[in-house]
């Protein structure tokens, strides 16, 4: 009996589950290396460029042909964008509690799709602007705590972030081109940066074995993933995906370092997971809908 053929929608919602499910665990493999923050910049970035170019040449064996790495203007962009966030992400890390890097950078979406709207004249319906003012608050609360807590440094990097994130999702998506190498050889970025800061004192990393296996084989896999993915889905509903490092990450944190977070970040991450939520069930069950009355 044959396999069932994927839809290309579903073929996006599973690549893009896998790539979420696998960036959950970056913050915590950061953690658990117990490195400064430029030796594990460098090292978990050129592991994943190291492992990026390996699998270029071994598609390049089987086939007999280069696969395409950076389509175009429209990948070197993406590229910039992708490398930038990577920076950015890191700084958010070391500079403010897990939870307020994880449940800012859930606004990835709404970034998502005011920029859809900017620059791909992708209107967003009422439900999506409603969703975003309740983000907008949910991170209020967050940003507000950091501010208290003087971890406003962290948190504004955790902002930035997700409007870079948003920004290379929307450039693959208006692309339409394949992304899924990009962000993988844009840790070439990173990488040097890293090096370029650690290496006059000397890489700083007790364990190092974590940050290779993520470097190495978690971010590939995520970062592949969640490039492919606008392919297939709107850029809001890959930035969504990025929600289970929102909900994961801050449980493999509390299960392995005990760190719990406050009650104003909890209180706002939960407005940002409930808002997303309760979006993206209306959007499941008003979907079909549209497109019968389309038929």
């Amino acid at each position: 009996m044959p396999l069932p053929i994927l839809s290309d929608h579903r073929k996006g919602l599973l690549l893009t589950a896998i790539g979420g499910l696998a960036i959950s665990m970056d913050i915590p493999l950061v953690r658990l290396a117990h490195g400064d923050m430029w030796s594990i910049l460098g090292t978990r970035s050129i592991t994943t460029v190291a492992v990026t170019l390996l699998i270029v040449c071994l598609i390049r064996y089987i086939r007999g042909a280069w696969p395409v790495v950076v389509p175009g203007r429209h990948g070197i962009l993406a590229g910039l964008l992708y490398g930038t966030s990577t920076l950015t992400f890191l700084l958010a890390v070391f500079n403010t509690a897990t939870a307020n890097v994880v449940f800012i950078v859930a606004f990835n979406p709404m970034f998502g799709a005011l920029l859809s709207w900017l620059f791909l004249k992708e209107r967003p319906s009422v439900s999506t602007l409603v969703t975003m003012l309740v983000m907008v608050f949910g991170v209020g609360l967050i940003v507000h705590d950091g501010l208290s807590g003087g971890h406003v440094f962290g948190d504004a990097m955790a902002l930035l972030s997700a409007l870079i994130l948003a920004s290379a999702i929307t450039v693959g998506r208006a692309s339409r081109r394949d992304m899924g190498f990009v962000p993988l050889l844009a840790a070439a970025f990173p990488a040097a940066l890293g090096f370029a800061n650690a290496l006059p004192a000397g890489l700083t990393i007790e364990h190092p074995a974590w940050i290779i296996f993520n470097g190495a084989l978690l971010m590939p896999i995520a970062f592949w993933c969640l490039a492919t993915g606008p392919r297939y889905l709107s850029a809001p509903e890959v930035g969504m995906f990025y929600l289970l490092e929102t909900i994961l990450a801050p449980i493999w944190i509390w299960l392995i370092f005990a760190e719990t977070p406050s009650s104003m970040t909890l209180t706002g991450g939960a407005i940002l997971v409930g808002a997303i939520m309760a979006h993206s069930l209306w959007m499941v069950r008003t979907k079909p809908a549209q497109q019968a009355l389309t038929h």
